[in-house]
């Protein structure tokens, strides 16, 4: 054979290699098989997000036929994962948990910004609470009583800017009162200080107060989502109580780098879909009182970016401080 020959026929094959490779990058065929995928949370190992984010990534991780690492990057109210995963290529190889509503001061990563959505894996309310001793019996009963006495009823919630404390906040502007919030840094001292009267109610996440309601110890006077549910049964939602239109649930949503692969995206969503309707993913859900987002990309995102804007625009009206 020629050089010439040799050299038109190694080039012939090189064309052939490239453009199976374009082609395998443009289908999606080549992932997910490159290199782990690395998926973040922004919260300490063997909590709520924590867990169902490893139970859901284990389904993934089968389904796909490749392995993710949980990598934990606690801080910030999960913005160092936000920021993490903002940061990184986007090539299909990078997911983090979103949680929401949350509201920062400085300007953090956010779905339909730096990052897109892939699935909400799931949703769920926060319950307003208040010492069983002497409770108001309905919650139209408790706003009367904190509209007599403004400024002199408080709430404790997880933390400045979470969905709790807007939850809160939330309830002042439709129900005309004047909560004063106060912020804690873990559910266990908020539920006690409730519990002694230190503070006078908690807008709190249903896991931790759970026990303190059956034992009669916590009067629980609504959820905060518009749906009921199976862990509170006789709890009504804030809308069944009479606060019309309103709506406030915590939220997790699997999330990417924006610019991702849509074709990536799409499997991964079909993959975490599968897993939250897993018996062990619902039982991880039914235990903190979410349930399954099940959701498109497209919906997921919407979802995301509906309950940012609303929240934002409360903060913004309200002059709530995220300090």
């Amino acid at each position: 054979m020629s050089l010439k020959s040799l050299v038109t026929r190694q080039l012939g094959v090189a064309v052939l290699l490239c453009a199976a490779a374009l082609s395998a990058h443009a289908d999606g065929t080549a992932w997910p098989k490159a290199k782990p995928i690395t998926w973040f949370v922004g919260f300490a190992p063997g909590g709520t997000v924590d867990v169902l984010t490893r139970a859901i990534a284990k389904t993934v991780s089968d389904k796909i036929g490749q392995s993710i690492v949980i990598e934990n990057r606690p801080g910030a109210s999960g913005a160092l994962a936000l920021q993490a995963a903002a940061r990184a290529p986007h090539d299909g190889y990078t997911l983090v948990t979103f949680p929401g509503p949350i509201l920062q001061t400085t300007r953090q990563p956010e779905i339909g910004r730096e990052l897109s959505a892939v699935s909400l894996m799931s949703q769920g309310p926060i319950v307003l609470v208040g010492s069983a001793a002497n409770a108001p019996a309905t919650l139209q009963d408790l706003i009367a009583v904190m509209r007599k006495q403004p400024g002199k009823w408080s709430y404790a919630s997880s933390g400045t800017g979470t969905g709790q404390h807007l939850a809160g906040e939330l309830l002042n502007s439709l129900a005309g009162t004047q909560m004063v919030h106060i912020p804690y840094k873990g559910g266990g001292q908020a539920i006690s200080d409730v519990l002694g009267g230190q503070v006078s109610l908690g807008m709190l996440g249903v896991t931790p107060v759970l026990a303190q309601i059956k034992a009669g110890k916590l009067k629980a006077y609504a959820v905060t989502t518009r749906f009921r549910i199976d862990s509170l049964p006789d709890v009504p939602t804030m809308e069944e109580a009479g606060l019309k239109g309103y709506d406030a649930a915590q939220f997790f949503v699997a999330a990417v780098p924006a610019g991702t692969d849509a074709e990536i995206v799409t499997k991964l969503n079909a993959a975490i879909n599968d897993a939250v309707q897993t018996h062990e993913v619902k039982t991880i859900l039914s235990a903190s009182g979410q349930v399954a987002g099940k959701l498109s990309p497209k919906e997921s995102q919407a979802f995301t970016v509906t309950s940012l804007d609303k929240f934002k625009a409360l903060a913004h009206r309200a002059k709530i401080s995220l300090d």
